[in-house]
């Protein structure tokens, strides 16, 4: 069984699709700290004048460890604002017509007051349209030890899980021996060798939400991600 402990972000890109879509389970773990400035509340989308982040207000109270599952949006009408903003700049996608409808009711319906199930209610929806049946489960359903990389190796060890996926940023602070002690191996993943697509607004971005792929392509994303196509 292969594992995915990873937090959630808000509108991910296509490399974050890829890691649900080759494990077995996906463990959303926002029992972390809230950082500022990062995926979890925001990401990119391409404009004519380049790339442009897309942010979801939220409320940061100066509380040490705000976690993210704890953190709560501070406008109730961010999702009008992004939804406008996303119709502006991708109404000449080539799939526009296709999708916009389904975007649309995704943002009008994104009325939750913690961040954590914001970027569910976007991540599952573009998991069903991808076709990804991995199983979800939420870090709140494990005893979470202290140390950090024990952590990760008990909630595998929970579940079952032989093999634990991660990001290759992770290789600069892994403990890879607490895997290999309990047998669990590790893979790092490659975002390396993306297909190109017909993107709006060039030269050609892969790093930005995946909801640009599926703008300009539609009901063929599947193919422009490595472990689905």
């Amino acid at each position: 069984m292969k594992a995915l402990i990873t937090q959630s972000n808000y509108i991910p890109w296509k490399g974050y699709f890829d890691n649900i879509a080759r494990c077995d389970v996906w463990v959303v773990y926002d029992d972390m700290q809230f950082t500022r400035r990062d995926w979890r509340n925001r990401n990119y989308v391409k404009t004519p004048n380049g790339l442009k982040w897309l942010t979801v207000p939220v409320e940061v109270t100066g509380k040490f460890h705000q976690k993210i599952n704890e953190t709560v949006v501070a406008d109730r009408e961010w999702n009008i604002n992004h939804l406008r903003q996303l119709e502006q700049l991708y109404r000449k996608a080539p799939c526009y017509d296709e999708i916009g409808p389904w975007v649309r009711e995704l943002y009008l319906s994104a009325t939750h007051p913690r961040l954590t199930d914001i970027n569910l209610h976007f991540t599952k929806a573009i998991l069903e349209f991808l076709g990804v049946r991995t199983e979800i489960k939420d870090s709140r359903e494990f005893k979470l030890a202290e140390e950090k990389t024990e952590r990760l190796v008990s909630i595998c060890r929970d579940l079952g899980a032989t093999t634990y996926l991660t990001g290759p940023a992770a290789k600069d602070y892994m403990e890879e021996d607490q895997f290999k002690k309990s047998g669990i191996d590790i893979v790092y993943s490659d975002y390396s060798g993306y297909p190109e697509y017909n993107q709006l607004f060039p030269p050609f971005e892969h790093g930005v939400t995946i909801l640009d792929l599926i703008f300009n392509v539609g009901s063929q994303a599947r193919r422009y991600l490595k472990y689905l196509s």
